[in-house]
């Protein structure tokens, strides 16, 4: 299954197709990358500055692995937007529709791994989880100022 993109998935708001953009990917690792450089190339043609560009693939990176790794979706959905009040949002939806919760991790120093959403919690203006009505899953949602 390839990647592709859309605009006309709604759940960001607006009707705006130049200020919104979707990617539906398969639940794999390797997808990971690609949320990347669809959030990096997206974000350099709206002329977003750099250390913004790099928090939001950051933050693309760490819902998308969570997405990917813990829970039972064949496919995701990211999705950005640039807001109206110098900010971005960026969501990605899960299909997992099994109502499990991820435990609560506290990593150890020697652990590579469970910061995930710590790092998200810094980065982050804001940030939360919802239902998603486009998937029947979780939509894991971060917003981010842009400094335009």
């Amino acid at each position: 299954m390839s990647p592709h993109t859309t605009s006309s998935l709604r759940h960001l708001g607006g009707a705006n197709t130049d200020r919104a953009h979707w990617l539906e990917l398969p639940g794999h690792r390797t997808s990971v990358r690609t949320a990347r450089r669809f959030v990096s190339a997206r974000l350099s043609n709206w002329r977003v500055p750099e250390d913004a560009c790099a928090n939001a693939v950051l933050l693309v990176s760490e819902l998308a692995t969570n997405a990917v790794l813990h829970t039972l979706s064949l496919r995701i959905l990211c999705g950005i937007r640039l807001l109206s009040d110098a900010g971005l949002r960026l969501e990605v939806h899960d299909r997992d529709d099994s109502g499990r919760r991820l435990p609560r991790r506290v990593p150890g120093p020697d652990d590579e791994g469970g910061r995930g959403l710590l790092l998200v919690q810094e980065i982050a203006d804001s940030w939360g989880v919802v239902p998603s009505p486009l998937t029947g899953g979780n939509a894991v949602w971060a917003n981010l100022a842009t400094g335009l």
